[in-house]
């Protein structure tokens, strides 16, 4: 039987996989579709900040695998190592034992992992927004600093527990910090201290907020940061972090205890040690989605530099968008590659983007009609509801925010995520050290 494994649960390989399984069940096909996740779901990753901020369960963003993957053969693992030659992969499962998958076509969608730089104390210290663990630990902590700041006695520390710093300006952290606004608001309300005392810093070296939905939103969406009291400071990076402040590009010292870094992706760990060419950390394939000298081997996504013919020279950038109908187009050409249909290339049309921004306010590009505040609001919502592959989640989270609209936020830090399991290597799917 030929053996079809998947690396990856992410948009990409979760599309790859359920379209896959579909068409070769339509031909009659002996083969078999094994996909490889260090997790047992697809995670909705654009609403994370939601998450954060409160307005989300964390179990409504996971879209459970052995629910939406029917004829899928599950692994749980982290893959580790490729044999191109003797066709295997090497993973390593939940328990840290090395096991092997033979493949007769190989897809890599690993996904990716937070950019990080070489800043003093930024991997100790500050967290990320790729993982559920990650989303709620953000939210408890933020949680827990506010309260601790209220019983407080130190000016100098309660000015520091209540001072926030959000490192990226693009939609992922503009969306944390507008909605980190929200959950800091309703602490504020039903604690008893004033809102404004909760200072947010939102830095990036960028010229512009949020370059993605072009230069009239980004300037709208500038313009709702600093009527809600988040201060931008863009051309702005930070230069050291510790536990109880960090020190910004400019020399100044911010006193806080609360530090998310939110600035970009790059391919996840397993592209580089394949030893195949890559660009910018991500693998090089050709518009078909097939990895140059290798014809079994596929990969697309966010670890895959996949031409933009679009846009000749350059690359599609790691959006859910574009995973999602590379992996459409990933599970044809496989499946092509097995003798059922034919192949095509990749070619994106860009559908636009939309951005929460918090209550009652959202920007948002659909076809490139731009629109802002409350229709914006309308279309971002109704994007995500359409675009959460699984009915109940669906219902979930239209619920969600429908308490939202109703109900203020709870304020309550149930301690689900600890700090080592929100750390940046937890989010990529590396094992935590086993207690002696």
């Amino acid at each position: 039987m030929t053996s079809v494994v998947i690396v990856g649960s992410g948009f990409t390989g979760f599309e790859c996989a359920r379209r896959l399984v579909r068409i070769l069940r339509k031909q009659d096909a002996q083969a078999e579709v094994t996909l490889v996740s260090p997790v047992d779901y697809m995670l909705y990753t654009p609403l994370l900040p939601d998450v954060a901020g409160g307005v989300v369960d964390g179990r409504f963003v996971t879209i459970p695998l052995a629910n939406a993957l029917r004829g899928v053969r599950l692994v749980r693992g982290r893959a580790t190592d490729v044999d191109f030659d003797g066709k295997t992969l090497t993973y390593t499962d939940p328990e840290d034992r090395a096991r092997e998958l033979r493949w007769d076509r190989l897809v890599l969608a690993p996904g990716s992992v937070t950019r990080l730089f070489d800043i003093p104390g930024l991997a100790t210290h500050a967290r990320g927004l790729k993982s559920t663990a990650e989303a709620l630990y953000l939210r408890d902590h933020v949680l827990e600093q506010l309260e601790l700041a209220h019983v407080d006695d130190d000016p100098d520390r309660i000015r520091a527990r209540r001072t926030i710093v959000i490192v990226g300006a693009s939609y992922s952290g503009t969306e944390l910090a507008v909605q980190l606004r929200a959950l800091a608001d309703s602490a504020a309300r039903q604690l008893g201290f004033d809102p404004a005392e909760v200072r947010f810093l939102l830095l990036d070296m960028a010229e512009q907020v949020m370059p993605e939905v072009g230069e009239k939103l980004g300037a709208a969406a500038l313009e709702v940061l600093r009527q809600r009291g988040i201060d931008v400071r863009l051309g702005m990076t930070l230069n050291a972090v510790e536990d109880d402040h960090v020190i910004l590009s400019d020399d100044t010292r911010v006193d806080t205890h609360t530090v998310a870094w939110v600035t970009g992706v790059t391919g996840a760990p397993l592209i580089e040690s394949l030893g195949l060419d890559t660009e910018r950390g991500r693998l090089k394939v050709n518009a078909d989605l097939q990895v140059p000298g290798h014809p079994d081997v596929f990969a697309a996504g966010d670890a895959a530099a996949v031409p933009d013919l679009t846009k000749p020279g350059k690359i599609t950038p790691p959006t859910a968008q574009h995973a999602t109908r590379q992996g459409k187009v990933l599970a044809r050409n496989v499946a092509a590659s097995l003798g059922y249909g034919t192949r095509k290339q990749y070619k994106h049309r860009d559908m636009g983007l939309v951005v929460d921004l918090g209550p009652r306010y959202a920007v948002a590009n659909p076809l490139n009609v731009q629109l802002s505040g409350r229709p914006a609001k309308f279309v971002t919502r109704a994007y995500h509801l359409l675009a959460i592959p699984r009915l109940v989640n669906r219902w979930a989270v239209s619920l969600a925010y429908l308490t939202d609209a109703v109900f203020d936020r709870s304020v309550v830090s149930m301690g689900l995520s600890t700090t080592a399991d929100a750390n940046f290597a937890a989010s990529e799917g590396i094992p935590l050290p086993k207690a002696n």
